[in-house]
């Protein structure tokens, strides 16, 4: 029974663990050395009990708050015991969580900032495609499928722009072929058009002249017959409409130049060598 419970990988593991607390309790028993000191502060307690409030909706009774101290001590002994045996080296989570902390840190810094109307405003100004309001078009269309026109599909388009340029009381609604796709489509963003019938599509939509029929139009579904019915032009916005955009854009660029002017001062106390397996040279 002892020989194959020896066998054990789990019974390795354990002898291994006992092994390596009898010798670090060894190495750390000499002298009257004084016991480290764990303090509870008030701002901990509280922050505790807080938490405990959040998760159960009331406050801990007596037993549950010694529960709550009990366990806080007990990890602090831990983590403290962890680190004095080397357990959070090549640790790739404890790592991972470290840096994030740290990023966190650099988070807080740049959140306590306010900035003014006027950097915003500033901002703003040097920054005009991230804040602009796109072109909107609103349009008509008649579509011709080439499947049921085959080669005649550029002479039946003439022959339909011709009608509706003669006629202009036809209904488009009655010409060209049925399909999915709006006959008449509202104000719309022009990249929103773009991604349904096309870029060159949406180019040569705003590129038409208001209120007049005009193509065929190339798009992936066919050929298009349009006539442009309103067009706003794009803008930039004032800082009144889009303030919360810009102050959120504003917080992530700060956050960059932080993290980065950190780093670079941090990187003053190191000296970073870089060790390239023979395999890797052809990277460098």
């Amino acid at each position: 029974m002892l020989k194959r419970l020896l066998r054990e990988p789990l019974a390795h593991f354990i002898i291994l663990a006992l092994a390596i607390f009898s010798v670090y309790g060894l190495l750390n028993r000499g002298g009257a050395q004084a016991p480290d000191r764990i303090i509870v502060t008030a701002p901990k307690i509280e922050q505790l009990t807080a938490i405990f409030g959040k998760t159960w909706q009331r406050p801990p009774t007596a037993e549950e708050f010694k529960g709550l101290v009990d366990d806080y001590v007990k990890e602090e002994i831990y983590v403290r015991e962890a680190l004095a045996l080397g357990l959070d080296k090549d640790d790739a989570v404890i790592r991972r969580r470290l840096s994030l902390k740290m990023g966190f840190m650099n988070d807080s810094i740049v959140d306590a900032q306010t900035p003014t109307s006027g950097e915003l405003d500033a901002y703003l100004k040097a920054h005009p495609t991230v804040f602009e309001i796109e072109p909107m078009l609103a349009f008509q269309q008649v579509f011709l499928n080439p499947d049921q026109h085959g080669d005649k599909t550029g002479q039946d388009a003439a022959s339909i722009l011709k009608t509706l340029a003669t006629n202009p009381a036809t209904d488009p609604t009655m010409l060209g072929d049925v399909s999915l796709l709006p006959v008449e489509l509202p104000l719309t963003g022009k990249s929103s058009i773009g991604q349904t019938f096309g870029t060159d599509f949406a180019e040569a939509l705003d590129k038409a002249t208001l209120g007049q029929w005009t193509g065929p139009v190339t798009s992936s579904f066919g050929l298009h017959l349009i006539k442009l019915s309103e067009r706003r032009p794009g803008r930039l916005p004032a800082l009144t409409e889009v303030r919360d955009d810009v102050v959120r854009e504003w917080a992530n660029d700060k956050r960059k130049e932080f993290e980065e002017r950190r780093l670079e001062e941090l990187l003053k106390r190191y000296a970073v060598v870089i060790e390239y397996p023979a395999k890797t040279s052809a990277i460098r």
